[in-house]
């Protein structure tokens, strides 16, 4: 056969893949409009003339940001080397673990809240004696980092596993032979690598603690969030108090999900 006989078949796919396309195109559109609808709604109904922010609205932004940044450094922290060694390890104890972490994310946020009430609690076996020696974590930073921790971690662990499990082990194993410390490996070859899934993980849990209501709600009502002064606000003042933070929460929990998406939709750089 010569090459100009599969010129037909060449047409005929690529008529099949647009056409595909096309129709994929308008069976998506009623998924994207169940998802646009409440931001169209939250762009109608803000009272834009009368548009403010409360100094209450302010520092439940700033408690949202700063212990938020300082939640998210401590799930990168614990998290990195859980997911590593989730991706790397053939213990008998992986099993476990990973029911664990599933356990932690498919734990409705009330009852998580509940059950850090019954562990660090003032009452409870952990928390007892902290209490007792000064460390009280009830409604306080502390506690509201850990509600943060426990939001997010999961979440991060999960996407971070899946980055590590993509690496080659050979690349890391080329590294070994040239000499590289297993610091090295992990930095130079392991990381980069998997940069792109570990960046994903970090905004899905950035999104979780800085959206967390029902374990902070349970656990640490004070100091006061985002999410938790738009619930004061919705029961105090009613529905056109609570646009304005609605906003707020937006513009800080959206600008790091989209832009790691943004990364990872651009091509790779050719090596």
């Amino acid at each position: 056969m010569t090459r100009h006989s599969f010129r037909p078949f060449r047409r005929s796919a690529s008529a099949a893949l647009s056409c595909l396309r096309l129709r994929l195109r308008w069976l998506s559109a009623p998924a994207c409009l169940l998802l646009a609808a409440p931001f169209l709604a939250l762009l109608q109904q803000t009272p834009w003339r009368s548009f403010s922010i409360a100094p209450a609205d302010l520092s439940s932004v700033r408690v949202s940001l700063g212990l938020g940044l300082a939640a998210l450094l401590l799930i990168a922290a614990l998290g990195t080397p859980l997911a590593l060694w989730l991706a790397r390890s053939r213990s008998r104890l992986r099993g476990l673990v990973q029911t664990l972490v599933l356990a932690s994310l498919m734990t409705p946020p009330l009852a998580m809240g509940i059950l850090l009430v019954s562990a660090y609690g003032p009452y409870s076996t952990l928390g007892g004696p902290l209490a007792a020696a000064g460390y009280l974590i009830s409604n306080n930073v502390g506690a509201f980092l850990l509600a943060q921790l426990y939001g997010g971690l999961a979440y991060f662990v999960i996407s971070a596993r899946s980055a590590f499990e993509g690496v080659p082990r050979s690349a890391e194993e080329a590294a070994d032979t040239l000499g590289a410390t297993s610091w090295q490996v992990f930095r130079l070859v392991t990381l980069p690598l998997a940069a792109r899934g570990v960046l994903a993980g970090l905004a899905l849990a950035w999104v979780r603690v800085i959206g967390e209501f029902g374990i902070v709600m349970t656990f640490a009502y004070f100091p006061q969030g985002m999410p938790v002064q738009l619930y004061i606000n919705l029961q105090n003042d009613g529905l056109d108090s609570v646009y304005s933070l609605v906003w707020l929460l937006l513009a800080a929990s959206l600008p790091l999900p989209l832009w790691i998406l943004a990364r990872r939709a651009s091509p790779s750089p050719a090596p």
